[in-house]
């Protein structure tokens, strides 16, 4: 497979490590050897796919892209969807000083300045995990995710390691059976590919609507109700100051770095969040994951 390269440049702090690490979704990587591998459908033609090798250099991402079969994907965009993916493309100076402008969030934030979330390679791909991950334990998902990638995606070498993109939509759709899913369940990953192949899942248009719009125009997709809705216009779109005032382990920590002596409820969460525009979502992620290094 032939490689090209490219760069992205990032603002404000910001760990390559870090995002690697974080954990979400599918990605479980519990070391870091300088280098995060990623392999997905592309955003501009899902039936593409590409592995990319991201490795950062100060304030720059170097990528070495690995085609797929057929014509070399659009290397702009295949960095454009890089960048989505790991939180480069946002002004993170301007986090930086949102964080450090609240003396909660300050704390917080000085555990790993760099830190950004991590998201989905695509709408596409998030609403295949939502399928493959309801009512299963993480690492089952996971496991299954894995061995479908492995049976029907291609398989990239990226700095000594195979990994392997989740199939096409075209590939999805013609799967009779996906073992260790039940049968119950293959229509719905078979509705997702439909929808992809006919444009519903493209980020552009996704992004164009407001954030309710998008969960309710994805709800019309079966499997994919509120929660699994809103997982991937929050983690897929790459919406940086979008609101989730319905997720438990956000509001327990809310509530105990602001020192509250209750739950936060929809209102007051949305009232503390507003000092955090236009980072909300960004600063909800980063109070999940950061916030149990602080003990």
């Amino acid at each position: 497979m032939a490689t090209r390269t490219t760069t992205i440049d990032v603002s404000g702090p910001f760990s390559l490590e870090e995002v690697a690490l974080m954990g979400f979704g599918h990605r479980d990587e519990r070391a870091f050897d300088d280098v995060m591998r990623l392999a997905f459908c592309t955003d501009a033609d899902l039936e593409h796919q590409v592995g990319v090798e991201v490795r950062q250099a100060g304030d720059r991402l170097d990528l070495v892209v690995h085609d797929g079969p057929g014509d070399p994907a659009d290397l702009d965009g295949v960095a454009r969807q890089v960048a989505r993916v790991v939180s480069a493309d946002h002004d993170g100076a301007e986090f930086d000083r949102i964080c450090r402008a609240d003396p909660v969030l300050a704390k917080v934030h000085a555990v790993a300045p760099g830190f950004r979330p991590a998201l989905f390679h695509s709408p596409y791909d998030a609403c295949v995990w939502s399928v493959l991950s309801a009512r299963r334990q993480r690492r089952q998902a996971i496991g299954l995710r894995t061995s479908l990638s492995e049976q029907h995606g291609t398989g990239f070498e990226l700095a000594g390691q195979v990994l392997h993109a989740l199939p096409t939509p075209s590939t999805l759709a013609a799967l009779p059976t996906v073992p260790g899913l039940p049968d119950a369940a293959v229509p719905r990953l078979h509705a997702i590919a439909e929808a992809a192949t006919a444009g519903r899942l493209d980020v552009d248009r996704l992004q164009a609507m407001t954030p309710d719009d998008a969960m309710l125009d994805l709800q019309q997709l079966p499997g994919i109700g509120p929660f699994y809705s809103a997982l991937v216009v929050i983690r897929a779109l790459g919406l940086a100051d979008v609101l989730s005032t319905e997720e438990q382990h956000s509001r327990a920590a809310v509530q105990q770095l602001y020192g509250l002596d209750h739950e936060p409820d929809a209102a007051e969460l949305a009232a503390i969040a507003e000092a955090w525009r236009p980072f909300r979502t960004w600063v909800t992620v980063m109070l999940r994951a950061l916030s149990p290094r602080l003990t």
